[in-house]
């Protein structure tokens, strides 16, 4: 069966709002208090500097997210570059995570509602998770909106705290109380480095973008660009805001306090009417609490989503209900949500999630070393990080540090919740997984072994990035030549004798000039793209435009390429311009994700013509055969020249069978009534020229 893929409906102001309201929460609502407790003045330099640290993470997870636009983010980074069993330890680490932090925001939005609402805190936190798991079942865009919201609502405000505040703190009769903080570092370097450990996961939001992926359109400009903007906006609010805190509150009212901004805003917005002014601090605490729960729950039901494709955990998990969202997946996180809210004490289990977010930035870092040190051709991420490696180096050796500076606790349970997954991993799904990572391709390199099914994989994610290829791959397998050929020792040597004579006719270079070409490139620019298909992909400067020539085996073939063992079904040849830079790889992206269907195979050896073939390589909704006088719309249309006719949106005729003729047409081509036509375009224009 076919797998459901997410809706791409998410632009850059929604990618933003998500990775922007995953932060605010806990972060700068509740820990600021605690925080200068431990390191005492210098505390918004602790928020500085974690937000510094970050940014090794974030050009590592921006790079991943570009190559590898998937649901499920860092599961599935780490299970396709570190193998399956790494990607259960971040798949169900990060659901698990998640799931605390969110349970803990919205406990938090329970307590600042509690000022207001005669509630117990749990049954509120309770409701507020049914409600926002409700909303992340009936839909992605419906979720964004509101997650728009929260975040214009949640800054809006603060930029009105900040402004306020440093107003009193810069102004003419400003009142600090920054010189009643005895110690810059009450605890020495020891208690700020602790403090930077503490208050880093305050940024861990800014990667949670990752795990809808798979839903953002353009990912390779919207997840960066939306990353980095969030990180801005958080690190300003973060410092200046803590800044404040600290020449407004008096150390012991500071360091008791679970309630800071409140605190902090009583100190400077009485001058609003009445209890406005705590009242709009209130409001921005909730709903940065709502932010963060909601893109809590948004973004841990894709995690097991994505690993129940992968056959890591039931598939239940996968199947997408009626608006096209992971229902089973968000229903079960809410009740796991409500379990942590009912049971745990979720306080002491957010050090966890901390300590193993930390662990999974480091991962992340790393696997973009063994992405990149793969080689893998289809690799080709829509951002790339700069300084490689040492942005990869500092991002793995910074959760370390951190990590050794909270203490045994966090690190022995990490631990334990590490040895869980992994033996969740071999009983469930150890023996039932046959893929490994990228890693594999590395080892390649060292003369052992690599896994290929991981290239036809990042072949196909190349084929959805580029969907406005699409059309272009479509036009090029429609002017295609395949023949059947029969397995000899010189198999090899006839298919590439008729393709140079095929391409020389269509790019009036010579035959042996192509065919030179076609020998000296065969080795290095040949690739299994999977189910048996071969495809020698070249580069050539004497043409314009891309052009292709298959042959279908009609044996089994082993001299094709001598690294791949499994049995061949077909060869093909993909000339394109060289100017064309990526051409190559975004057309071999299509044509992976065609052959990669479970009906492929079957189809191919079943296909009694030429066109069949052709049929066989185009997906069945972007393309139709019509016959000219038994179409409506085409027969008022013979006679005409095929540049005067109007079809509907971007259909294009691709070919013209005409008698037993085959005719690649132009502009001046005269439709006949007898003509049967092979028309390419997209879904939509096809259905109109049908109806």
């Amino acid at each position: 069966m076919k797998k459901r893929k997410l809706n791409k409906e998410l632009g850059l102001f929604d990618v933003y709002a998500i990775s922007t309201g995953a932060m605010f929460s806990s972060g700068f609502f509740l820990l600021p208090g605690i925080a200068a407790a431990e390191t005492g003045a210098s505390v918004y330099l602790a928020y500085l500097a974690s937000g510094l640290l970050m940014i090794p993470s974030m050009l590592s997870v921006a790079e991943l997210s570009t190559a590898m636009p998937k649901a499920g983010g860092t599961y599935y980074f780490l299970d396709r570059s570190l193998g399956p069993m790494i990607g259960t330890v971040g798949g169900l680490g990060s659901w698990f995570a998640l799931i605390f932090k969110s349970a803990f925001a919205l406990i938090g939005m329970g307590a600042y509602l509690s000022l207001y609402v005669n509630v117990p805190i749990t049954q509120l936190a309770l409701i507020l998770t049914v409600i926002f798991g409700v909303l992340n079942i009936y839909g992605a865009k419906e979720t964004t909106l509101l997650q728009r919201i929260l975040v214009a609502t949640l800054l809006g405000i603060m930029t009105v705290f900040i402004i306020q505040g440093l107003s009193v703190v810069w102004g003419s009769e400003a009142k600090s109380t920054y010189s009643e903080y005895s110690d810059f570092f009450r605890n020495g370097l020891h208690g700020f480095t602790y403090t930077i450990g503490l208050v880093i996961v305050s940024y861990a939001g800014l990667t949670k973008v990752t795990s809808v992926a798979e839903e953002v359109k353009n990912p390779d400009r919207n997840i960066p660009l939306s990353m980095i903007l969030s990180l801005f906006t958080a690190a300003i609010i973060y410092v200046l805001g803590v800044y404040i805190m600290l020449n407004v509150l008096n150390p012991e009212e500071f360091y008791a306090s679970l309630t800071p901004v409140a605190d902090a805003g009583k100190k400077f917005l009485s001058w609003l009417p009445g209890s406005w002014g705590v009242t709009a601090v209130v409001v921005a605490a909730v709903a940065a609490f709502a932010s963060t729960g909601n893109a809590g729950i948004m973004s841990a039901s894709r995690y097991p989503f994505a690993m129940s494709r992968d056959e890591l955990i039931s598939p239940r998990f996968s199947k997408l209900g009626k608006t096209g969202t992971p229902s089973f997946a968000i229903t079960v996180t809410i009740i796991l949500m409500a379990v942590v809210l009912l049971v745990f004490d979720v306080e002491a289990v957010a050090k966890l999630a901390s300590a193993f977010q930390l662990i999974l930035f480091g991962l992340m870092s790393l696997a973009v070393v063994v992405m990149r040190e793969s080689k893998i051709e289809a690799y080709s991420p829509g951002f790339r990080s700069p300084l490689y490696p040492w942005v990869q180096i500092a991002g793995m050796l910074i959760p370390v540090w951190l990590i050794a500076e909270m203490g045994l606790m966090p690190v022995s349970l990490t631990g334990i919740m590490i040895v869980l997954c992994i033996v969740w991993y071999f009983y469930y799904a150890g023996e039932k997984i046959e893929r490994q990572g990228a890693i594999f391709h590395v080892h390649e390199r060292l003369g052992r072994k690599r896994y290929e099914a991981l290239e036809y994989e990042l072949m196909s994610i190349l084929n959805e990035k580029n969907g406005e290829d699409k059309l272009a791959y479509e036009q090029v397998v429609a002017r295609s030549v395949i023949r059947d050929i029969s397995e000899s020792n010189k198999l090899l040597d006839e298919c590439t004798d008729i393709t140079a004579e095929i391409f020389s006719g269509r790019t009036k270079k010579g035959t042996d000039e192509i065919k030179h070409e076609l020998q000296k490139q065969y080795k290095t620019k040949t690739h299994n793209i999977g189910k048996g298909v071969v495809i020698c992909q070249i580069g050539y400067e004497a043409i314009t435009t891309a052009e292709m020539v298959g042959f279908r085996i009609n044996s089994s073939v082993d001299k094709l390429s001598s690294d791949i063992d499994e049995e061949k079904h077909a060869l093909m040849f993909l000339i394109t311009p060289v100017e064309a830079y990526g051409l190559d790889m975004r057309l071999v992206g299509h044509l992976a994700e065609i052959v990669n269907q479970p009906s492929f195979l079957q189809r191919w050896r079943e296909a009694k013509s030429e066109k069949q073939l052709r049929e066989v390589l185009i997906s069945d909704e972007h393309f139709i055969h019509l016959h000219v006088s038994e179409n409506e719309f085409l027969n008022r249309q013979k006679g005409k020249k095929i540049g005067e006719i109007n079809l509907p949106g971007d259909c294009l005729v691709a070919i013209i069978y005409r008698d037993d003729d085959l005719i690649i047409p132009h502009g001046d081509t005269v439709l006949e009534a007898e003509d049967e036509l092979t028309i390419i375009g997209s879904p939509d224009a096809i259905r109109k020229l049908k109806a």
